[in-house]
C-alpha cells in the first residue's frame, strides 16, 4: 500500500476544490507520493448519488425546501440521523470498499460529509484497514463530517475543533491546517495592488456578490442593494451556473458599476480588493474572505447547513448575517463605515499535506504505481 486516495464528491465546489489543494500539497509536500481523487459519493452507487443529489436540487424553489427539510429532519431527529448514517454505509459501504482495494491506498482522505460518515462506521466495525482523514471545510453543522471512527479530522477553522470532539468523542485527532485552499490566502495582495491586477477602481467602494460554484442564492437581490450604495463597484461571482451569468449580464446591461464574473481562481486578488462580500453558501468563501481582511455578510440563502454556519459566524464573529434584503443595506453599510478587518494569519498553522504525511508516514515503496492526480 502506498500514496493517498482522496474522495470527494461533484457537489459545487465546495468539496472538489479542497481535494484539488490538498493533492497539489501533497505533490509539493512529498513529490513522490502518489495522489488520485475520486469521486466517493459516485463510488457510493447511483442509489445514494441519487438521493443526494436530488436532496441538492439548489435552483429550483421545490429543491432549495426539499434541501432545507432534509438537512432539519437529518439534524434534529435523531433515530432519522441514525438510520442515515446505516444507509450509508450499508448501501454505499461495498462500492468505497472497491475502489479502495482496487487503489490501494496508505490513507484516504475525505472532503465530502456523506463520504466520511459511511468510511467512518466501515472503519470502527473492522470493515475498512486503511486509516481514514475527514477533511472539514464547514465551521459548524459537523454531525457527518466527524465521526469516531475517523482516524484524523483536518479543520479549517480552529473554532470547530470542540464541535468535532463533540461529535466524534473527546480523544479524537483533530488539528486545525491550512492548504485545502489556495496559499495565497495567507499572504494575500495589498488592496491596491489587488485593484490594479483586475482593473477595479482604487479609490470608492467595492463590494462582491457570491452565490459560490452553484451560483445560488439572491443573488440580484444583493447586487441591487449594493448599488444603493453611493459610488460602488459590485463584482458578481455566479460561479458555474451559466444561466445566472447570463441573467446577472442582461439585467445590468447598462449599468457599468456592475461586472459579472464566472468561475475564477483570482479569488484571493479579489477579496483582497473588495470592502465588503455579501455571499450565501458559508464554507471556505467565508475564511477566505476572513482571511483578506474583507467583512463578509451570509446572505440570500440561508437553508439547511448554512442556517448552523450562520449562528456560528455570529458566535464567532467571523461575518454578518442577514435574513432579508432590508437587513443587508445597513449590514452593508456598517461594513463599508468600519473598513477592512485585522487579518488574521494561518502561517502558522501546519499543511494539511504536512500533517497527513506526518502522521501516517507516507512513504512511496519501489515500484508502487497510483495514478496522479487530476
Amino acid at each position: 500500500m502506498s500514496g493517498v486516495l482522496i474522495l470527494s464528491a461533484g457537489i459545487g465546489e465546495g468539496h472538489d476544490l479542497p481535494a484539488r489543494w490538498l493533492a497539489a500539497g501533497l505533490g509539493e509536500e512529498a513529490p513522490d507520493v502518489p495522489v488520485k481523487i475520486e469521486d466517493g459519493l459516485a463510488a457510493m452507487g447511483t442509489l445514494i448519488e441519487r438521493v443526494v443529489m436530488g436532496g441538492s436540487a439548489f435552483h429550483s424553489r421545490l429543491g432549495n425546501v426539499l434541501f432545507d427539510v432534509e438537512h432539519w429532519l437529518m439534524t434534529r431527529v435523531r433515530p432519522l440521523r441514525a438510520f442515515a448514517g446505516w444507509a450509508a454505509a450499508a448501501f454505499g459501504g461495498r462500492g468505497l470498499l472497491r475502489l479502495i482495494e482496487r487503489e490501494r491506498p496508505a490513507v484516504v482522505v475525505s472532503t465530502y460529509p456523506g463520504v466520511t460518515e459511511a468510511l467512518g462506521r466501515l472503519r470502527r466495525r473492522g470493515r475498512l484497514h486503511v486509516p481514514v482523514v475527514s477533511a472539514i471545510t464547514d465551521l459548524a453543522s459537523l454531525r457527518f463530517w466527524a465521526h469516531s471512527g475517523v482516524d484524523l479530522h483536518l479543520v479549517t477553522h480552529p473554532e470547530s475543533v470542540d464541535e468535532v470532539r463533540e461529535v466524534a468523542g473527546a480523544d479524537s485527532e483533530v488539528v486545525p491546517v491550512r492548504g485545502l485552499n489556495d496559499s495565497a490566502f495567507i499572504h494575500p495582495p495589498t488592496r491596491d495592488e489587488a485593484r490594479r491586477a483586475l482593473g477595479l477602481p482604487l479609490e470608492g467602494p467595492v463590494v462582491v456578490v457570491s452565490g459560490g460554484g452553484w451560483g445560488v442564492g439572491d443573488v440580484t437581490g444583493a447586487v441591487d442593494v449594493a448599488l444603493a450604495l453611493d459610488g460602488t463597484t459590485v463584482v458578481v461571482m455566479c460561479g458555474r451556473n451559466e444561466e445566472l451569468i447570463g441573467r446577472v449580464t442582461a439585467r445590468y446591461r447598462d449599468e457599468p458599476r456592475v461586472r459579472p464574473l464566472g468561475f475564477t481562481d483570482q479569488v484571493p486578488e479579489l477579496f483582497s480588493a473588495a470592502d465588503a462580500l455579501v455571499h450565501s453558501t458559508a464554507g471556505l468563501t467565508v475564511l477566505e474572505a476572513y482571511l483578506c481582511g474583507c467583512r463578509t455578510i451570509s446572505y440570500g440563502w440561508g437553508r439547511g447547513h448554512i442556517r448552523a454556519n450562520n449562528a456560528a459566524f455570529r458566535r464567532f464573529g467571523l461575518a454578518d448575517v442577514a435574513t432579508t434584503r432590508a437587513e443587508l443595506g445597513p449590514a452593508l453599510a456598517r461594513a463599508l463605515a468600519a473598513g477592512p478587518s485585522e487579518r488574521p494569519s494561518f502561517a502558522d498553522l501546519p499543511s494539511a499535506a504536512h500533517v497527513v504525511c506526518d502522521r501516517f508516514g507516507i512513504v512511496r515503496p519501489a515500484g508502487a504505481q497510483l495514478a496522479d492526480h487530476a
